[in-house]
């Protein structure tokens, strides 16, 4: 995750310009709905902080987290929170989330390191509750311009979960929501945390 991070300690300016004012409300009422009222949210990987913004502004209590520290600045700038600096498998809070926003971030997580930071995260869940991910969709794993990203299809993603206490609720693909990506196709997924742990 070096590389990646360093990414983004060194272009914060101009990824949080490209990617604050996308417009995700289909994204995020997709997630909303599975979620009670007055909910707890985590945002994992939060960038901008653009989607803690949007949940900010619809009554729901959100604590973000990013492994950029000048990412994490500019969403604490943006939203008026205090938000962590943490890399995902170094994650900690004292208290458990109804659901958890991960967008567009644990794709920069090595494949082989994906379930054991799924596990790790869910550990934050309430039983019963909700783990929004989104992963570029494809197959294998790729470097491009100082970052790693794995790309996944539903089989893919359905594969890791396997040792995991999430299960998937519900999948769909979409295009990119930035101007001139559109030809780029993106995997969503809700996951559900399972009452019971898998044996």
């Amino acid at each position: 995750m070096t590389q990646t991070i360093d990414f983004y300690e060194q272009n914060a300016d101009s990824f949080f310009e490209s990617t604050v004012g996308v417009e995700a409300q289909d994204l995020h009422q997709a997630f909303l709905a599975y979620l009670p009222q007055n909910a707890t949210i985590l945002d994992a990987g939060c960038g901008s902080g653009r989607d803690t913004l949007a949940f900010l502004r619809q009554g729901y209590r959100v604590f973000a987290f990013d492994g950029s520290e000048c990412m994490a600045k500019r969403a604490a700038d943006l939203t008026g929170l205090p938000v962590q600096t943490s890399l995902f498998l170094d994650y900690t809070a004292g208290q458990l989330f109804d659901g958890i926003w991960a967008c567009a971030s644990l794709l920069h997580v090595p494949v082989e390191q994906l379930a054991v930071t799924f596990s790790h995260l869910s550990k934050f869940l309430k039983n019963e509750g909700v783990f929004y991910c989104s992963f570029k969709l494809g197959s294998g794993e790729v470097v491009r311009k100082g970052r790693h990203f794995t790309n996944l299809d539903e089989p893919g993603l359905e594969a890791i979960l396997t040792t995991t206490d999430l299960e998937m609720a519900k999948s769909w693909i979409t295009t990119d929501l930035r101007p001139g990506r559109e030809n780029e196709h993106w995997l969503n997924a809700i996951l559900k945390k399972a009452s019971l742990k898998k044996a």
